[in-house]
């Protein structure tokens, strides 16, 4: 039996004639750029979300350093986020113009440990960026009180984390702003790159939608320098018709896991769960192992395709030699780049597949 790690075309076969109307619409249309396609998906974003304003960018790493730059944070500020992440979470930092300051991640959640995070606040501390990884919430409510505490703005990072929920608010309504990124094999998935920055600050929103189209709101009136970093009415048009279907997917992916957990029991692998009160939506469902490439070897000869997420901790990269790091600075982080193993994760795989996974896994065990 072959298993992909993911598999798009089945969730396409699955709405097809939707997405080919709407594309088919788009294309009559001739509206390309912004329209009325896009501002139909911002505002039913914002209403899933929980959020007022919702404008789409063109991926979810500007989004990151679009919220930053709307924040005015940049040259001279530090932003605290975790060290286990993919490196979009502190490149916009970067690109934003600002310091990363990383925080090692918890041992049980993979993400930001809170009770590091204010040993790493200093007086150039500006904001934080937390992550809601694989789809797990962050500790959001002790995130928020030690942000208040110092006076730190908070810009959730949600790109893994759509409809995600904690104490009965999605991920992204506790912060300043929050990112999300429609990737295509996101839990919201563009055909292409898209993201979105979402907002209940009017004025953060303003800024962000002027930063994005080169620093206007109307066509060459350029109030400063912005970027270009816009949604297409194409992607914006195929989310709008994915969104209508998100829930369902989410808890198809719920199920999914259930199953996972159901088959590993007793296996003694640490498997994902949903924090108290809230609700994990599994954009990835990650396992440790000691011998992860010896394991992840073995499932691919037998046709299971996984993924390592991640293999280097973001403080371990050349990328942030400069910071002047050593491993053992990030414990948790620097021993699971090691171990994480991620396992094929999406709404349509069959319990026939899920049982083979866990059959091989466990015999290669």
């Amino acid at each position: 039996m072959k298993v992909p790690f993911v598999d798009l075309k089945a969730q396409y076969g699955s709405i097809k004639s939707d997405i080919d109307a709407a594309i088919a619409t788009i294309l009559d249309n001739a509206a390309f750029i912004g329209g009325q396609a896009v501002a139909t998906f911002e505002s039913a974003f914002a209403a899933f979300v929980g959020s007022r304003h919702c404008i789409g960018v063109a991926n979810g790493t500007d989004a990151l350093t679009l919220a930053l730059r709307g924040l005015d944070i940049g040259v001279g500020d530090e932003v605290v986020t975790v060290a286990n992440s993919f490196i979009a979470s502190s490149e916009a930092i970067s690109n934003a113009g600002a310091t990363p300051v990383f925080v090692d991640c918890a041992a049980d959640t993979y993400n930001i440990d809170v009770s590091r995070l204010a040993a790493a606040i200093t007086p150039r501390t500006r904001a934080i960026v937390p992550v809601h990884l694989y789809g797990r919430p962050a500790d959001m409510t002790a995130i928020m009180a030690i942000a208040r505490e110092h006076d730190l703005k908070v810009v959730e990072d949600c790109a893994q984390a759509h409809g995600a929920s904690l104490d009965g608010r999605m991920v992204g309504t506790f912060g300043d702003a929050a990112c999300f990124s429609f990737y295509p094999g996101k839990n919201l998935g563009a055909y292409g790159d898209a993201g979105a920055v979402v907002t209940t600050d009017a004025e953060l929103a303003r800024r962000v939608r002027m930063t994005a189209n080169h620093g206007r709101m109307s066509k060459y009136d350029h109030e400063f320098e912005g970027v270009n970093s816009r949604l297409d009415g194409l992607q914006a048009a195929i989310l709008t018709v994915k969104l209508r279907h998100l829930e369902s997917w989410t808890e198809a992916r719920r199920r999914v896991a259930a199953r996972y957990t159901a088959n590993l029991a007793g296996s003694g692998l640490p498997l994902p769960s949903d924090p108290a009160g809230g609700r994990h939506v599994y954009h990835l469902f990650v396992i440790r192992l000691q011998e992860r490439d010896r394991v992840q070897a073995a499932l691919t000869e037998a046709g299971i395709a996984t993924g390592i997420h991640y293999p280097i901790a973001l403080p371990n990269l050349t990328a942030y030699a400069r910071l002047g790091h050593q491993a053992q600075d990030f414990p948790v982080a620097s021993a699971y780049q090691d171990q994480v193993l991620s396992l094929p994760m999406y709404p349509e795989l069959a319990d026939d597949q899920i049982d083979y996974v866990c059959d091989r896994l466990l015999a290669v065990l």
